[in-house]
């Protein structure tokens, strides 16, 4: 048994939230880009590394920026209470040529398939169908 485990493809990742802000589908001129909004300890080598193994994205440059929180200041009738944002880093990706179309109307061909399964069987049983 362990042998077998041993075997098996182990990918340890830290948990690592990223967000997307905002995505560009490729042109002729400029490949395609997203932006992400990571936590300020991610490298950008965490950031290519997690976008490849993990969603299969070809990453070809990594380009991050780190922000600091704005500061606020709340002001009562007895005090004034100051506080912070968290800190963020912005990472911009860019793309692949091999990759065109990126964001949230993007077509998942595997679940497609399993949509396409699921209308014939409806239709299959379905009495009176053609």
């Amino acid at each position: 048994m362990l042998a077998k485990a041993a075997q098996q493809f182990r990918m340890w990742m830290p948990q690592m939230p990223m967000m997307m802000v905002s995505a560009r589908n490729a042109t002729l001129s400029h490949p395609a880009t997203a932006t992400f909004r990571v936590l300020p300890r991610m490298t950008k080598h965490e950031i290519k590394e997690y976008l490849t193994k993990i969603y299969n994205l070809p990453v070809k440059k990594v380009n991050t920026s780190n922000y600091l929180g704005k500061r606020k200041a709340l002001r009562t009738t007895k005090a004034t209470m100051y506080y912070k944002y968290a800190d963020f880093k912005k990472a911009i990706v860019t793309f692949d040529n091999s990759l065109i179309d990126v964001g949230k109307a993007m077509r998942i061909p595997e679940m497609d398939d399993v949509d396409d399964e699921e209308e014939d069987n409806a239709a299959a049983l379905t009495p009176g169908a053609p």
